[in-house]
């Protein structure tokens, strides 16, 4: 998929690429950030994995795996959203199907109008997370309980009338995949997207085998500062319990150069894992034809399906010197992927600092990236 070159023959110029290492080396080495992991493609030639930083926060050599692995949180629903396209190119769900025609719990307390679309452009009034998120996470909660707080609460607005980021609409989904397909959504994804594009160290939650033996695969997770909220508890992004989740929302677990082959994927027009015709519908502004949004939504916050459009306004994570056809997504943990299809370009940046709200460092990097490119 990816040939290795020099700055220069991958299109970048090497003194301002220089300058993209130099800053990615002074975060770790201040400690504003742990690790970072950072890979660009133009086309199908790249300057490789670049890893910065340590491997553990209290690691005294401050070293980085050369396979390091990466849990990248909300870019997952992106990935996810794709695997559900398959379903819409198979004839079996419909963008505009309602949500309880294939969970029928779930249209209860004002939820009977929300449809497949809404869920893929945070227009449907469900919240991010549940109010018992933090107990749900606690127990040990699976899946399913998250489904089913979901189909229990009251949207916050009617669906199609307001954009709201929504995590929790993404575990429904998830929960959707898996009744279509008699498959869990983690299954689905890799059985029709991450198989087909030999994808060996990204799992949709890390499988017990990676547990297991002399060298387990679940030391290559690299790990993350985690927020004051989640200091010292058993659910924390470090846990085992939350990498083997495999929530539909967040729980991915990849390495920079793999999710790169994700992105070429939809430069490719979807490389025969989804459809030309897909990709094009996910990556337009879905928003606009959706009278009821706020136009100032519309217009300046677009969303594709799954896929979040540039911003140019808004410079957090994705910075301030991309172009209006590129998109991508953020992730919690500290993560951002953007592809600009103008100058066939994957950009990874995987971190293991939490960048909520304004993703400054990782925007800086991003700024370095985008001026790197000729």
């Amino acid at each position: 998929m990816f040939q290795v070159c020099d700055a220069a023959s991958t299109g970048l110029d090497p003194r301002r690429w220089d300058r993209v290492r130099e800053l990615a080396q002074e975060l770790c080495e201040s400690g504003a950030v742990p690790s970072i992991g950072i890979f660009v493609a133009r086309g199908e030639r790249t300057t490789g994995t670049m890893l910065f930083g340590r491997q553990h926060l209290d690691d005294p050599h401050r070293t980085i795996r050369d396979d390091a692995i990466f849990l990248i949180a909300s870019i997952t629903k992106p990935i996810v959203a794709m695997s559900a396209m398959i379903l819409v190119e198979n004839g079996e769900v419909r963008l505009d199907d309602r949500v309880n025609r294939y969970l029928p719990e779930f249209g209860t307390g004002g939820k009977n109008g929300i449809r497949v679309r809404h869920l893929l452009t945070h227009t449907s009034g469900l919240p991010d997370m549940l109010p018992q998120n933090r107990e749900l996470r606690e127990a040990g909660a699976g899946l399913e309980e998250f489904v089913a707080g979901t189909c229990a609460v009251e949207p916050d607005f009617k669906p199609g009338r307001g954009v709201q980021y929504q995590s929790m609409g993404f575990a429904i989904l998830g929960e959707l995949i898996s009744r279509v397909t008699g498959q869990r959504c983690a299954d689905w994804l890799q059985s029709r997207m991450l198989d087909p594009l030999e994808l060996e160290s990204t799992r949709l939650g890390a499988p017990d085998e990676w547990f297991e033996g002399d060298r387990p695969v679940a030391d290559r997770i690299a790990e993350i500062r985690a927020p004051a909220e989640q200091d010292g508890v058993d659910w924390n992004w470090n846990r085992r319990y939350w990498r083997q989740l495999g929530a539909p929302w967040g729980g991915l677990l990849t390495t920079p150069r793999e999710l790169a082959v994700i992105g070429r994927m939809m430069l490719e027009g979807g490389r025969g894992v989804i459809s030309p015709a897909s990709v094009a519908a996910a990556t337009r502004n879905q928003l606009a034809a959706m009278k009821d949004v706020p136009e100032s939504d519309r217009r300046c916050k677009p969303w594709g399906l799954g896929w979040r459009l540039n911003w140019p306004a808004t410079s957090a994570n994705f910075g301030d010197l991309l172009g209006p056809a590129t998109y991508g997504h953020w992730g919690a943990t500290g993560t951002l992927m953007w592809i600009d299809p103008g100058r066939d370009t994957v950009c990874v940046i995987l971190t293991t600092e939490p960048q909520e709200p304004h993703g400054r460092e990782i925007a800086r990097l991003s700024n370095a990236i985008a001026a790197s490119l000729v």
